[in-house]
């Protein structure tokens, strides 16, 4: 049978506006996708029966709730396809903390399916699919870091410099819905145009919220602070800070203390999932 491993990276958000709260209970917002060189790995084993087995360490997540489940069985239905296949799931991204590491492992399952199992559908094919599992999804099907906008399918690449972070999550797992849902969040932010994108302009609209609700991602942020402008990521719990360069931010990671996990990554401009398939 024929197997594949393939990347699945991470995301974090160089900024995050709520503009307003849509009738359908979504938010419109606009955000840039950060994508970074360090992630999860999967590895897909085709077989000829229509099953679908995923083996990973995850004990609190049952498989059929897994999103690299969902996403392979939403492949199977929308192109009527009778194969099946093996999917390991090597985890390193902490869950619930904005990294948008299920969604990451949605896209790659989507992307390495439609290849492994010859399915012949379009990325925007597939990103259409991926939207229902998860507003994210998307962006890792493009495999470009990306300006995004409505809620947050409407993607436009841009380059970005390839700046090092720092990226630290405590030890907490946050409920986007608890947070998208909660009254004090602020939702009356003013659209920019993508032209208008400045550093001077970066925060997050989620941040008060979740530093009331969850104080360690407040202590995290605190601590960052002296080596930088830390900023919380997706609605948390992962926070992060640009270096300069990869040893400066290794430096500092060595003093992070060890109650938080913590990583250091290189933003980069193309996925390392569609890098790879080329050279397949």
């Amino acid at each position: 049978m024929i197997s594949i491993t393939l990347p699945s990276p991470a995301k974090i958000n160089l900024f995050l506006y709520i503009l307003n709260r849509r009738e359908d209970g979504y938010h419109n917002l606009q955000t840039l996708f950060q994508l970074l060189d360090y992630g999860d790995q999967l590895s897909f084993t085709a077989n000829k029966e229509p099953e679908i087995n995923i083996i990973s360490h995850l004990d609190e997540v049952k498989p059929e709730d897994n999103l690299v489940y969902k996403a392979a069985k939403a492949l199977q239905q929308a192109t009527d396809c009778q194969w099946g296949c093996d999917i390991d799931l090597d985890k390193k991204l902490p869950m619930g903390a904005g990294l948008g590491g299920g969604s990451s492992n949605a896209a790659t399952t989507l992307v390495g399916l439609n290849y492994l199992w010859q399915c012949g559908l379009t990325e925007n094919e597939l990103a259409n699919i991926g939207c229902k599992l998860g507003a994210d999804v998307p962006v890792f099907i493009h495999g470009m870091t990306a300006f995004a906008e409505g809620i947050g399918e409407h993607l436009t690449p841009v380059e970005r410099q390839q700046n090092w972070y720092l990226i630290i999550t405590p030890k907490i797992k946050i409920s986007t819905k608890e947070i998208f849902s909660n009254s004090e969040l602020t939702r009356n932010a003013q659209a920019i145009k993508i032209r208008a994108l400045s550093e001077v302009q970066y925060r997050n609209d989620c941040q008060s919220v979740v530093e009331t609700l969850y104080p360690q991602v407040k202590q995290a942020l605190d601590w960052l602070k002296p080596f930088g402008r830390p900023l919380m990521t997706g609605t948390g719990a992962s926070v992060f800070c640009p270096f300069g360069s990869e040893e400066e931010a290794k430096q500092v990671l060595k003093q992070v203390p060890s109650s938080w996990n913590s990583f250091v990554a290189q933003g980069i401009n193309q996925s390392p999932l569609h890098k790879q398939l080329k050279n397949l």
